[in-house]
């Protein structure tokens, strides 16, 4: 019995499909915890994955809106109790 290889859609660069998955994995973990670090990779994964050309444009574009919001939220929160660090 022989497997077949399942054919996976990508462009013509592979590593931008992967950072655009990164940029939107780090941007949705980014609003719960490590919004400093996180925020900051989304967009940086979801812009580069952009400028090369990724097919997952839509994976890329909800990273950077991800890592927009990770970075807005940091900011009112923290103004909020007055510290860099922030809890609820």
């Amino acid at each position: 019995m022989t497997s077949a290889r399942i054919p996976v859609r990508t462009g013509p660069h592979p590593q931008a499909d992967r950072m655009a998955v990164a940029a939107f994995v780090c941007g949705l973990l980014g609003v719960l915890v490590f919004n400093i670090v996180l925020g900051p990779c989304a967009l940086f994964f979801g812009a580069a994955s952009l400028y090369r050309g990724t097919v997952r444009r839509l994976r890329a574009c909800l990273g950077l809106a991800f890592g927009a919001l990770d970075i807005v939220l940091l900011v009112v929160l923290s103004s909020h109790s007055g510290t860099l660090s922030w809890h609820l």
